[in-house]
């Protein structure tokens, strides 16, 4: 499983992808020249601050081949000292799903497609070629199930209603903000909640910027949920081909997580963190835990 929260202090932070398009068999791969260094890479940058790692990632594909991209499974950070300062690169597995004619802009002057082989041979850097390598271990082509944990609600033992209509408070709704910028870049299509207040807040702004309903489900509710139910709903999920958001609670996401990973690990998610299930053929190919 990748975890991207790691953030050691000082370390610069940027965010890019391997951008594909045509068929799996015979994808061609976009690289861009930088005429500051002359050299050919990947589309990458610096992260704004307060930017999620995700959303600095799609920007700088737009901005600098004019691109927008669907992000698929996350490939293996790349480390280098910038000076004397340690340099994250965090990259996708991106699909381009459309794009306007590139413009020359001041970081990039030329974007390349090419085939993979070709483009391992242009590349710059043997830290990006061995990203190239990365993309043999699994599908190019993945459908993304994700699983939400609500965000921050307050104190259970100071609300005094019905704890389903408890709702986020203001971290939790900034939370729910920075998560529908995050959702964007996977692009799902449907979206499942527990009926609880706190669960739907936590999607509703994602709903509301890609015109979607959020459908309510019991069996993802806290109080008296079934767990068999649940991992069914879970399967369903997985077995369908179509990118989606399940949003539930810490007492019940564990039990589902561990149930899929098959294996000890940590299945817990902070309050606002969202797992992301790659998945191909039936079974998942790749695990990636965010936090908002």
């Amino acid at each position: 499983m990748t975890d991207l929260d790691v953030r050691p202090a000082g370390m610069i932070r940027a965010a890019g992808a391997v951008l594909w398009r045509g068929p799996e068999s015979a994808p061609e791969i976009a690289l861009v020249h930088r005429p500051k260094y002359d050299d050919w890479t990947f589309p990458k940058g610096k992260l704004k601050p307060g930017e999620h790692v995700i959303g600095g990632a799609l920007r700088e594909v737009a901005e600098e081949t004019g691109i927008t991209a669907v992000l698929g499974r996350s490939l293996p950070p790349v480390h280098y000292m910038k000076g004397r300062r340690l340099k994250r690169v965090d990259y996708w597995l991106a699909r381009a799903v459309s794009g306007e004619p590139y413009t020359a802009v001041e970081e990039v002057d030329e974007v390349a497609w090419l085939p993979l082989e070709e483009a391992r041979r242009r590349l710059t850097y043997e830290w990006d070629a061995g990203l190239l390598r990365a993309l043999a271990a699994f599908p190019l082509a993945t459908t993304p199930l994700l699983l939400v944990r609500h965000g921050s609600a307050g104190s259970r033992q100071e609300w005094r209603g019905d704890d389903d209509l408890r709702p986020l408070d203001g971290t939790g709704a900034a939370q729910a903000e920075v998560l529908a910028e995050a959702l964007y870049g996977y692009r799902p299509a449907e979206l499942v909640s527990s009926p609880s207040l706190r669960c739907v807040q936590t999607l509703e702004p994602y709903a509301a910027r890609a015109g979607l309903e959020i459908r309510r489900e019991r069996l993802l509710a806290e109080t008296g949920h079934d767990p068999r139910a649940s991992l069914r709903l879970l399967h369903e999920a997985l077995a369908a081909d179509r990118a989606a958001v399940l949003c539930s609670h810490g007492k019940v996401l564990p039990g589902l997580i561990k149930k899929v990973i098959g294996r000890p690990g940590d299945a817990h998610l902070r309050k606002g963190a969202f797992l992301v299930l790659h998945h191909a053929g039936g079974r998942v190919v790749g695990m990636d835990r965010y936090t908002t």
